[in-house]
């Protein structure tokens, strides 16, 4: 027994689907080392938004365009998601979990010394493409969870990643205040550097058996279960448009707070990350609605949740208690309907859960770098009215994708 879950009842699992209810669930510990790692990881993509202003004036690069740099890292985190993934279902996953966080500890590093904007770029690629092991460690945790708390425990720690990404905007916020924009990086990279050591004595040493796959098969694999699978179809396109929704509200926040009228500090654009947290912690709880069959209902209520955020959203210039409120909803919203999704798609086939994870997160990266440089060209030629209007667009597209297909999916 390691790390509150059986090793054996785990090989039973990973060898034959139907011993899967004889597991045991995982403890609260681990499953708070697992969110606090997925945190950890996925912040390192999003610390660049609330500096873009800093990036842009040090690297001499056009507010019109500095959204390329959310964009690069998504575009490879999208990459990373296809290529690097889906080796969970083929390799010692404690082994890519550890060697994945140490390259990162490397790129991290890359974009804290970088000088010139062709190594920026460079390491914020790197950073993208290895930050995919936060979806290696959701995978891991619903096989090490029992089938009765899968919900709640995807729940948790996809509620760490969702808070890491928050959080990564204070973190930032108050680190470049008080150092520079490159401490972000820097400390990021130590802090990473402890995490693997905490994981070199938590994770569990087991090997499995698994199928006889070329790398790719492995890969072709993937696309074959998007044929195979009808909801992991549906689900994977609504993550792409509510992480797009996401992207177009917090990629160009900081220009519009940053900038005259409200000329507000990096610290305080910070915070409002913090205030999004509060609805990411409620929607926690949406796993253990789709574990009892309440996933379409919670669906439908977070995505008209997410339509109402930007009505408050675009009062912006007005009213910051308007602009809280907003986050709140539409975190809550996405968060709510993110594990959700992941609930509903990773009982599908018990042997592919890295590949069922990778399909469905290379959506919500297609969304989240779309989103990022849509929403920066639309505040440069429109203003903040004209980024809320996208994001109300977006939420109404998606609302009207789930009405037309909820019928398909059986809870």
């Amino acid at each position: 027994m390691n790390g509150g879950y059986s090793v054996d009842n785990d090989l039973k699992q990973e060898k034959d689907a139907s011993t899967i209810n004889q597991q045991s669930s995982m403890s609260r510990a681990v499953t708070l080392l697992f969110a606090t790692a997925c945190g950890m990881s996925v912040a390192n993509i999003y610390f660049a938004q609330p500096l873009l202003d800093q990036l842009s004036n040090e690297f001499a690069i056009d507010h019109s365009i500095i959204g390329v740099v959310i964009t690069i890292t998504q575009i490879f985190y999208g990459l990373g998601l296809l290529l690097l993934v889906p080796l969970g279902d083929l390799l010692n996953q404690r082994r890519l979990i550890i060697g994945q966080m140490l390259l990162s500890i490397t790129a991290l590093v890359i974009v804290g010394t970088a000088s010139y904007s062709a190594v920026l770029f460079t390491g914020m690629a790197l950073v993208g493409l290895l930050a995919v092991v936060t979806q290696t460690l959701v995978a891991f945790a619903a096989t090490m969870a029992s089938p009765t708390e899968r919900g709640r425990v995807v729940g948790i720690v996809t509620s760490g990643i969702v808070i890491g990404i928050l959080l990564a905007r204070t973190f930032a916020g108050l680190l470049t205040d008080l150092a520079g924009w490159r401490s972000v990086y820097l400390v990021s990279a130590t802090l990473m550097l402890l995490m693997v050591c905490m994981f070199l004595k938590v994770l569990p040493k087991v090997e499995r058996e698994v199928k006889a796959l070329s790398y790719l098969q492995l890969i072709r694999s993937v696309f074959m279960l998007f044929i195979q699978e009808r909801t992991l179809r549906i689900r994977s396109v609504l993550a792409m448009l509510i992480f797009a929704d996401f992207s177009i509200l917090w990629t160009p926040l900081v220009l519009p707070l940053s900038a005259p009228p409200l000329t507000l500090s990096h610290s305080v654009i910070g915070t409002f990350g913090l205030v999004g947290v509060a609805g990411a912690l409620a929607a926690a709880q949406a796993g253990k609605f789709a574990d009892r069959g309440y996933g379409q209902k919670t669906t439908g209520i977070a995505l008209v949740l997410l339509l109402i955020s930007w009505l408050f959203i675009n009062y912006l210039e007005q009213s910051l208690l308007a602009l809280v409120v907003g986050i709140i909803l539409l975190d809550l919203a996405v968060q709510a309907i993110h594990v959700t999704n992941q609930t509903m798609i990773l009982p599908l086939r018990a042997e592919a859960r890295s590949r069922l994870t990778a399909g469905y997160m290379v959506f919500y990266s297609i969304g989240s770098a779309g989103g990022s440089i849509a929403s920066t060209q639309t505040y440069a030629h429109f203003g903040w009215e004209g980024v809320c209007l996208l994001g109300a667009s977006i939420s109404t597209i998606a609302l009207l994708f789930w009405v037309m297909t909820r019928r398909f999916t059986k809870y």
